[in-house]
């Protein structure tokens, strides 16, 4: 059934690789789960119904994917949506979350029916090759940045935004233990070296005493304070601008460029464009619905997946493993939220690495398509936002192409993208 489902002889896979695919992809990203509640409950959320409505919004989302599209890319609650959700729409705007929870409901309805008409997948496959070896590229070193961050290794500055960190901080130390560890492990090939690298450095930070084994092991899930609270009467009353011009474009080309930049890196593209891109598509429109329902904001592909495809994630078996783990974690929750972020962090740095690999296929001496893709790798870190970096180089890929007289090469869909990213960055202006 599985051999059925998922064809792992023609993706030359196997099933023990591919479940530890999945539990890397897994431990990379299980921070989620208590930041998302964390970050909510500054709305006023109850922390418990938050919790329940990310790992059941993670789990189904992910199952879709793995099962429906075959591919090894996991989904949960979105970093950059949660924040928006909770410090501009609910705090600085004083909308009720149970209303801002309709919004996203709404929204995810919009995802679902631009899905099935296949509006996203022509927006997929539409993007240029340049640019989405570039999204690649800028994941990566997106990614990287992250683990440096969280390793500590970089560090806040108020002089010069970001600078080194203190190697004399044990938790540093045991990161860049981690990092090279994980890195050998890799050079020389060893299965599960991404996951190994993770555990061994969880454990010695223990030993360290850095980090404490939780107090116990086990809780019951609380759902009852964010199922069904949203209000959608409210919600159709706010106006359709703010649904239209955030949530519809961060998430679209937020997932949209994480899916072109996993995939890119895990070799799944055909001609420049992804198979089955609806399928995929479909699962973050059910997610977000079914996350708005339960209690949490807009539902989105993850990053983090990409250690998993650096694991050797070639299917969507993994996910079913994923999506195992997020609803064991409604009664472990504190076992997994044990793993430190200084832990990852390893991974994170590691894997980024490996995807900035694509960035050898842009045309470099065309520099028309050359400053797109090096605007898009350098704006996507710089910015904290994958669909940032992806408007900032289409724009300038339609103007660059304009002025030297290729207007041919771009299509009328990245004209209409063109003008729907300045009237965002208008909007954002008058915001």
């Amino acid at each position: 059934m599985l051999e059925r489902i998922f064809k792992l002889t023609e993706n030359q896979t196997t099933i023990r690789r591919e479940l530890l695919a999945g539990l890397t992809t897994f431990m990379t990203m299980a921070y989620i789960i208590v930041v998302n509640p964390r970050m909510l409950a500054d709305a006023g959320m109850p922390i418990e119904g938050v919790l329940f409505a990310t790992c059941i919004s993670a789990a189904v989302a992910t199952l879709v994917m793995g099962v429906w599209a075959n591919y090894p890319i996991a989904l949960a609650p979105g970093m950059s949506l949660n924040a928006y959700f909770t410090y501009t729409i609910v705090l600085g705007r004083g909308v009720p979350w149970q209303t801002a929870l309709g919004v996203v409901f709404i929204s995810g309805c919009l995802f679902l029916i631009l899905t099935l008409t296949n509006v996203r997948e022509q927006i997929v496959n539409g993007i240029p090759d340049c640019l989405k070896h570039g999204t690649a590229a800028g994941i990566g070193l997106f990614i990287a940045f992250v683990g440096m961050r969280n390793a500590k290794i970089i560090v806040a500055s108020p002089a010069t935004f970001v600078t080194l960190g203190n190697f004399g901080d044990p938790a540093v130390q045991i990161a860049a233990f981690g990092l090279i560890l994980t890195a050998i492990l890799m050079a020389r090939r060893i299965g599960g070296a991404i996951l190994i690298g993770i555990v061994v450095t969880t454990l010695a930070g223990l030993l360290r005493g850095l980090s404490q084994c939780p107090s116990h092991i086990f809780s019951l899930p609380h759902p009852g304070g964010t199922l069904l609270k949203l209000n959608l009467g409210g919600a159709a009353r706010i106006g359709l601008v703010e649904l239209i011009f955030v949530f519809f474009f961060v998430d679209l080309f937020d997932n949209v460029g994480t899916l072109v930049g996993v995939c890119e890196q895990g070799k799944f593209l055909r001609d420049g464009k992804l198979p089955r891109a609806s399928r995929a598509l479909l699962a973050d429109a059910i997610g977000t619905i079914f996350g708005a329902a339960t209690g949490t904001s807009t539902v989105t592909s993850y990053i983090e997946s990409a250690a998993g495809v650096a694991a050797g994630a070639r299917t969507g078996l993994g996910n079913l493993l994923i999506a195992a783990l997020f609803c064991a974690a409604l009664f472990c929750a504190p076992l997994l939220t044990a793993i430190p972020s200084y832990a990852t962090a390893p991974a994170l740095i590691l894997v980024g690495s490996l995807m900035c690999e694509s960035i050898a296929k842009v045309h470099w001496d065309d520099f028309s398509d050359a400053f797109p893709a090096f605007l898009t790798v350098l704006a996507t870190p710089l910015t904290f936002s994958v669909a940032t970096g992806l408007s900032l180089g289409l724009i300038s890929f339609t103007f660059l192409k304009i002025g030297a007289g290729k207007h041919r090469e771009i299509s009328p869909l990245i004209w209409i993208l063109t003008v729907l990213f300045l009237l965002r960055y208008a909007y954002l202006a008058v915001e």
